[in-house]
């Protein structure tokens, strides 16, 4: 049984980033694998999981999850084994510092060396990025740089838009993989939600070819102009 934990859905779903658990339990499913969504909402004990999932939030609500998480058993459990993804405010949740309103910074919940300060300008719009031999298509709208320390290496390269600092999307660190493309990015990508699954199952997955395939390379062909 395959679980994916979608972490505080009631402080990080402001974009609908629940779509990435409905996207990958989907993907599962239609492969034979049996698949549990849990949640864990504020007031909660954290729930045990293969795959957890962060959303995005405004500054209140991710201040919020950062306590919440660093109280909780999360980084023993990541250690433990579990995969992570996040999006948006959860990349910079799970480095060591970000920054929230008048450019304070706040402690993360530090499982990655990255430090997110405010930029100059809020950076929204159309993004895209080489991902190996997949392009990550998506949407941003973040007003973060987040620099990643030496040692954690990005997910992506950008060919539009600016993620983490107009050069990189994102980071990579054992089962961990962050990315600005906010929201239910995994409805976009979905070969990235095949990645998520190989890694928490710790196996190769036979492919699948669906109708979101074909979309996904619509988008890329959309974005990128050509």
């Amino acid at each position: 049984m395959l679980k994916i934990g979608l972490l505080y859905p009631d402080l990080l779903g402001t974009y609908g980033d629940g779509g990435n658990a409905q996207v990958l339990a989907y993907r599962a499913r239609a492969r034979g694998i049996a698949t549990e969504i849990v949640e864990t909402r504020v007031g909660d004990a954290l729930v045990d999981a293969d795959l957890y999932l962060l959303g995005g939030g405004e500054d209140g609500p991710q201040r919020l999850a950062a306590d919440l998480l660093r109280e909780s058993d999360f980084v023993r459990r990541v250690g433990d084994g579990a995969s992570v993804f996040a999006v948006c405010a959860g990349l910079q949740i799970l480095g060591t510092s970000f920054a929230v309103e008048g450019d304070a910074h706040y402690p993360g919940v530090g499982l990655v060396d990255a430090v997110t300060t405010r930029g100059a300008r809020r950076s929204v719009g159309d993004m895209a990025a080489v991902v190996g031999d997949n392009t990550l298509v998506g949407f941003e709208n973040h007003g973060g740089v987040t620099t990643l320390g030496e040692g954690l290496a990005p997910f992506g390269t950008m060919q539009r838009g600016v993620g983490n600092d107009g050069h990189v999307d994102g980071y990579k660190q054992g089962h961990i993989v962050a990315t600005y493309a906010h929201g239910p990015a995994l409805a976009l990508n979905p070969w990235c939600a095949d990645v998520l699954l190989e890694m928490a199952l710790d196996q190769s997955l036979e492919p699948l070819h669906l109708i979101a395939d074909d979309l996904h390379a619509q988008r890329v062909r959309a974005v990128l102009g050509n």
